[in-house]
């Protein structure tokens, strides 16, 4: 009981206390089309296994654009280049108008997205990565800093 009742305060500090993860999962059912949310051991926590997008299992903490094995636009690898990790803020104006999040990220008005998909609501977004966050492992210490090994990762063609 002791180390259910330490784990469920952890991992409430990854949730934000105004979020709310049943919405999120709610409106999560419009990212499924495209992403999953799949553990190591392959369990599928949300979506139905779809592979258009990276996998949303531990994105909290992780390096933009640094799943291993899955082929990112160019902009968003540039992006996790720089040291940029996924947390809310950055999740929410990504999901958002992803193209547009690039772009002033990148100080780069090239910079182009392969997710077309937008989030319109701040908060819908802000539900989605409390959602998120509420089925991945909290991040490992010194995760941030790693930089991604795909730096040359392909594009793979738009859909």
């Amino acid at each position: 009981m002791r180390f259910t009742v330490t784990a469920l305060a952890f991992a409430s500090l990854a949730v934000p206390a105004f979020a709310d993860v049943e919405a999120g999962a709610k409106v999560f059912n419009q990212c499924q089309t495209c992403h999953v949310i799949q553990n190591e051991a392959g369990e599928v926590l949300a979506g139905k296994n779809a592979k258009t997008g990276p996998n949303l299992y531990g994105l909290p903490g992780r390096v933009i654009g640094g799943l291993p094995d899955f082929k990112y636009g160019n902009s968003i690898v540039a992006l996790g280049e720089t040291g940029a990790v996924w947390d809310e803020a950055s999740f929410v104006g990504y999901v958002q108008d992803p193209a547009k999040y690039l772009k002033e990220a990148l100080n780069d008005s090239k910079a182009t997205s392969k997710m077309s998909y937008k989030l319109r609501k701040a908060e819908d977004a802000e539900h989605v990565w409390a959602f998120i966050a509420s089925l991945s492992p909290a991040p490992a210490e010194g995760d941030e800093a790693e930089a991604p090994a795909e730096g040359e990762a392909e594009e793979a063609p738009s859909n």
